[in-house]
């Protein structure tokens, strides 16, 4: 399949810009020019699919990482409506994406200050998404592309209009109606749990999450928790 290269279109309050080159370089680029919330970068490229959306939080950074598993939400919500309904996504807690088991992408987050306690200016969450594989599928089993797994037929600009309309549809309900419904939703989907976990370097059970995403990682008799702030990745 040859993929539409037609610019995507948006929602209210969100508007998008073609990257040269990396989509999420590109976000956090223009917001550290300044650029409003609600930009969202894209690269509708033959082999990947990226996007990433600028944000303004009005709360403290701790709080504003759930826009990181509500934007993956957003794009599971966004391929459960253009795939195949056999197709399985579910999400990692550090950002991985997984389609049908298999690793298929990830989602990166970078804001302009790294103190969960700050007010920070901008927060940026984005995703790469391979369309075909890069090399032959039996050599990494273990990971797969989204054209590899029966959805060859959703163009990429769809996909990037349907990623942000269910990413804003969440927000909204992240606002108005608090954590629990993303909660509720995220958990329904996540990989992993009751399972090995080595997040940033430490290993245990991952048991679950907290009110803000942390993870809570068992090792032995003991049980840590691993914020989310663990996963921002450093301002230039």
């Amino acid at each position: 399949m040859t993929p539409d290269h037609d610019a995507p279109t948006f929602p209210p309050l969100m508007w998008g810009e073609p990257a040269q080159g990396n989509a999420f370089d590109h976000a956090c680029m223009r917001a550290t020019m300044g650029c409003d919330a609600g930009l969202v970068a894209y690269v509708l490229g033959p082999l990947q699919v990226e996007a990433a959306l600028v944000f303004a939080p009005e709360v403290p950074l701790a709080k504003a990482m759930a826009m990181l598993p509500l934007c993956g939400v957003g794009l599971q919500n966004a391929l459960g409506a253009l795939a195949p309904p056999e197709v399985a996504v579910h999400l990692g807690w550090e950002g991985g994406i997984r389609v049908n088991g298999a690793g298929c992408g990830r989602f990166r987050v970078m804001a302009s200050d790294v103190d969960p306690a700050a007010m920070v200016d901008w927060l940026v969450v984005g995703f790469a998404l391979p369309l075909l594989p890069e090399d032959d599928a039996g050599a990494t089993p273990d990971r797969t592309a989204l054209y590899a797994e029966g959805c060859a037929d959703i163009a990429p600009p769809a996909l990037i209009e349907s990623w942000s309309r269910h990413t804003l549809n969440w927000i909204n309900r992240w606002e108005t109606e608090g954590p629990q419904p993303l909660h509720a939703e995220w958990r329904g989907l996540a990989f992993g749990i009751g399972e090995p976990a080595a997040p940033e370097g430490q290993s245990g059970t991952f048991l679950g999450i907290d009110e803000d995403f942390g993870m809570l990682l068992r090792t032995g008799t003991a049980t840590r928790l691993i914020p989310l702030t663990t996963l921002l990745e450093s301002p230039p």
